[in-house]
């Protein structure tokens, strides 16, 4: 008789329902990431933020972006509140050309 009870409490209880398999959310299918066959077709990008300021320009953070091919580093210093245009633009300027 308790594992009805068991069973009751579980169907109220918040953090069992979160955790249920069965209501999760469903993860998307897992693919193989490409490999690059030349330097810089493919690269991953990532910000560092919450740095102190400094510079002429006073820049506050880094955008890092990696070659997968020959695992190089660009560390271009720029500005945490940096508009998706001006990210673009120093991506442009300073990788592309």
């Amino acid at each position: 008789m308790w594992q009805n009870d068991v069973a009751e409490y579980c169907k109220t209880c918040d953090r069992c329902q979160k955790e249920n398999k069965s209501t999760a959310k469903r993860l998307g299918n897992i693919i193989k990431i490409q490999e690059p066959r030349r330097p810089w077709e493919i690269v991953h990008m990532d910000w560092v933020t919450g740095l102190p300021p400094g510079g002429d320009r006073s820049y506050n953070a880094f955008l890092v972006i990696v070659d997968r091919f020959s695992k190089t580093p660009i560390f271009l210093p720029c500005h945490k509140d940096d508009t998706a245009v001006g990210t673009a633009l120093l991506i442009w300027n300073r990788v592309v050309s």
